[in-house]
């Protein structure tokens, strides 16, 4: 039986959670050989509405393109904590980044990391926008599920360029966060 992969980052506008599961899509399917595919949808609004980027990944063709019981969910807002949380399983890995989600992960959910993604971006990179590539970094290092190597060719594909040492700075404190809040599911995966 194939093994699928699902992650799902949900959010606002203008977070860049599009172009993080975009990147993650590209980074499994065109530079580790497997197979995926990514999904999107978002509110009318460009900025501040709702906004949900979905991946697939599996050793086999995908045959449903959409999450429909994700492995890791990212949640950058309160309104996406409060419409996906209740439906994602309880093994599942559930990010949440800490300054912009108020509620607290009922104990029924065993994966959690608490994190201050956007906080992590500002301070080490100075600029907030770039908390999705943190996300990434910190997705990659607990989940494995793409290369490092894929993942940063992926992401140099598709940023603007002269911001090349700001994403992959990005990247990095995503990896280092993994290791500061999520260190109890990486001692799970060793």
């Amino acid at each position: 039986m194939a093994k699928r992969f699902e992650i799902r980052l949900a959010g606002s506008g203008g977070q860049g959670l599009v172009l993080g599961g975009v990147i993650l899509a590209e980074a499994a399917a065109i530079y580790d050989g497997k197979f995926a595919t990514q999904t999107q949808s978002y509110g009318p609004e460009s900025r501040g509405g709702a906004s949900k980027s979905e991946v697939v990944i599996s050793d086999e063709e995908v045959d449903y393109p959409k999450a429909t019981n994700p492995d890791v969910l990212l949640l950058f807002t309160e309104a996406a904590f409060q419409k996906y949380l209740p439906s994602t399983k309880n093994e599942a890995i559930v990010i949440v980044d800490e300054d912009l989600v108020q509620s607290k992960i009922p104990p029924n959910y065993k994966n959690v990391v608490v994190a201050p993604l956007t906080r992590i971006a500002k301070e080490g990179v100075g600029r907030e926008f770039v908390a999705n590539i943190v996300a990434l970094g910190l997705i990659r290092e607990l989940t494995n599920i793409v290369s490092e190597k894929s993942l940063e060719t992926a992401l140099l594909g598709r940023i603007p360029k002269g911001t090349e040492e700001m994403n992959k700075k990005a990247l990095a404190l995503g990896k280092e966060a993994a290791h500061k809040y999520g260190n109890q599911l990486l001692s799970k995966k060793a």
